[in-house]
């Protein structure tokens, strides 16, 4: 009896497995980039400067991948072009973008356990897929746990709050885009050490 129940386990881990490799990717591997924290300001026309923090070790696709963007320059000149007060301002539209990434939150077979409070940073996706994250990305202006475990957060803001708030009262129209372009001049980067990658695209 027991020998069966330990054979029937075994069985449902191995299809958890399978499962979990149809949507994850299985070549993540712990490494020097985890223990970094790269320090990103985003520079906003007329409204000042945002300072955030990333997490390597929480989401390291999506770390890199938006650390691709922002050294290739590709979102300098961009707007936050969705600004919803007491939601979150949402920027990122690009030229080309460089590939659909896998989404990292738990509703996708990965473990993050940032949250979607006041000030973090997270991947914009369409409803389409989990893993059709590319360029955009949003910040919360307040707390909004139903996005918890659908989306993939990967930062915090670390001072700016008040250009956040800036942002996020400015004036919009029935497509929740601001009346008055809200221009990001640049963002750059301090990487603390993290190495850049080639982006892990989603296959």
């Amino acid at each position: 009896m027991k020998k069966t129940m330990l054979g029937i386990l075994l069985a449902l881990v191995l299809m958890l497995t399978a499962c979990a490799e149809d949507t994850t990717p299985n070549d993540i591997e712990e490494n020097e980039n985890w223990m970094t924290r790269p320090e990103v300001t985003i520079t906003v026309k007329d409204f000042g400067e945002m300072t955030l923090t990333l997490y390597p070790n929480v989401a390291p696709i999506t770390v890199n991948n938006f650390l691709n963007y922002v050294e290739n320059g590709d979102y300098d000149g961009s707007n936050f072009h969705r600004v919803i007060e007491n939601f979150m301002i949402q920027g990122g539209i690009v030229d080309e973008t460089i590939c659909p990434i896998y989404g990292e939150f738990s509703s996708n077979g990965f473990d993050n356990a940032l949250l979607h409070t006041r000030g973090v940073l997270a991947m914009a996706r369409t409803n389409v897929s989990n893993n059709t994250q590319t360029s955009q990305f949003f910040i919360m202006h307040q707390d909004y746990p139903s996005l918890d475990g659908y989306y993939a957060p990967f930062g915090r803001l670390t001072s700016g709050y008040d250009v956040l708030d800036l942002i996020a009262t400015q004036d919009t129209n029935a497509s929740d885009a601001p009346v008055q372009d809200v221009v990001i001049e640049a963002i750059t980067v301090e990487l603390d050490g993290y190495i850049l990658e080639d982006v892990d695209c989603y296959e």
